[in-house]
């Protein structure tokens, strides 16, 4: 059978009895129905919704058109939880059921139903377009006093509020299964590419045996090569942040000279900008080695990257509020005001430099979640034009 809903009220205290008998009125005067068939419909479903009142403030009245051409019916559905206590024959339906031809009292998945009907007159001559016209009516009538008024901007901001718990339930989802895929994924393609990476390397290993043409594809096939297992390699740092599998194998070392080792190793590896180590007091520290290399070195890499060849990358050290500082300073491109509020965010990356240096926009986001885990903190000063300063605080061992 083919339900039109019209108007649908919650029953949940005394005031909602007043609204259920007005608005069975109204439905039934704007159907055409006679002053006493409009009265002896309201009434009826005043009776039920005061019985049902009476045991529950978690009933829903639903007045709507039933049927298909030429017959159709008035009808109205009250839904609630199960109340033992309540049958068909209870004396607060025995009314109601005088008044109304039709009337049922089952139970549906769990909740109690009653629903009530009355025959439409073929007179009236409803049909599809009239039921439609009777629900917008109702959809924009003006509320018949402050109670509904209150009552409907309450409903409207549960049904926005359960549609954006859904909307963050679907994020969740797909962020989930988005995570899933780049680990998957990952694990998958970084085997192949440490095979290549390792076959690169020795023809690195051979080049005085080839031709220097032969000597340049094989760099720019290492070059490449080692960028796509840096690609590789921080996509599975972003899906194990985010699942929360990402670990770390703490050991206590000094400071200065876990700073000095890394520098001197990424002194060869960025050869075209000297780097300046300034080390200031020393002290011990936890924290994951590997790890925080990557940090420094993503750091520096960044410096020397947006810099141009042959300026200078300063590395200073400093103890701070029971913190050791690092901070890389470069003479690079610089960062606007808008820009520096976005760097730390994952896959962020600046329109102006896109086509001109390759990434993902991982980097900062994987090394300020690592600084975070390890108790620290990161953060950056920057001038357009001017280059940029970069700190991160270990909390000191």
């Amino acid at each position: 059978m083919t339900m039109t809903d019209i108007i649908s009220i919650t029953l949940e205290n005394e005031m909602d009895l007043v609204l259920a008998h007005k608005r069975s009125m109204k439905v039934a005067e704007k159907i055409g129905l006679t002053v006493a068939t409009q009265t002896a419909f309201a009434t009826a479903v005043a009776e039920v919704a005061r019985t049902v009142i009476d045991h529950t403030n978690m009933g829903n009245l639903q007045l709507a058109i039933s049927g298909s051409h030429p017959r159709f019916s008035l009808n109205a559905v009250i839904v609630f939880g199960p109340i033992a206590e309540l049958k068909k024959d209870d004396e607060g339906f025995f009314y109601a059921q005088k008044l109304v031809p039709e009337f049922s009292f089952e139970t549906r998945d769990g909740s109690s139903v009653i629903e009530m009907a009355m025959g439409i007159p073929r007179s009236l001559r409803m049909d599809a377009l009239k039921i439609a016209a009777l629900k917008a009516f109702f959809l924009t009538e003006e509320p018949l006093n402050a109670y509904e008024e209150i009552k409907n901007r309450k409903n409207f901001l549960s049904k926005v509020t359960s549609e954006q718990e859904l909307e963050i339930k679907h994020e969740k989802f797909i962020n989930e299964k988005k995570s899933e895929f780049i680990s998957i994924a990952s694990h998958e393609i970084k085997t192949p590419i440490t095979i290549l990476k390792a076959y690169t390397q020795m023809l690195v290993k051979n080049h005085d045996n080839f031709d220097p043409k032969i000597n340049s594809i094989v760099d720019k096939l290492d070059q490449q090569t080692t960028k796509l297992t840096t690609l590789v390699q921080q996509l599975m740092d972003v899906s194990q942040m985010e699942n929360g599998t990402m670990t770390y194998n703490r050991e206590d070392m000094a400071f200065n000279a876990f700073m000095k080792d890394i520098v001197d190793v990424l002194t060869q590896a960025h050869a075209t900008h000297p780097i300046v180590l300034n080390l200031g007091a020393d002290t011990h520290v936890s924290i994951d080695k590997l790890r925080m290399e990557q940090v420094i070195t993503n750091l520096l890499g960044n410096a020397a990257k947006y810099s141009p060849p042959g300026t200078s990358i300063n590395v200073d050290t400093k103890i701070e509020n029971n913190f050791a500082i690092v901070s890389v300073s470069d003479e690079g491109i610089g960062m606007s005001p808008e820009t520096l509020g976005l760097i730390f965010e994952k896959f962020y990356r600046n329109k102006e430099v896109m086509t001109t240096h390759p990434g993902l926009g991982m980097g900062l986001y994987i090394t300020s979640k690592i600084v975070v885990d390890h108790g620290g903190k990161i953060w950056a000063e920057s001038t357009d034009g001017k280059g940029s300063i970069f700190h991160i605080s270990i909390p000191r061992k």
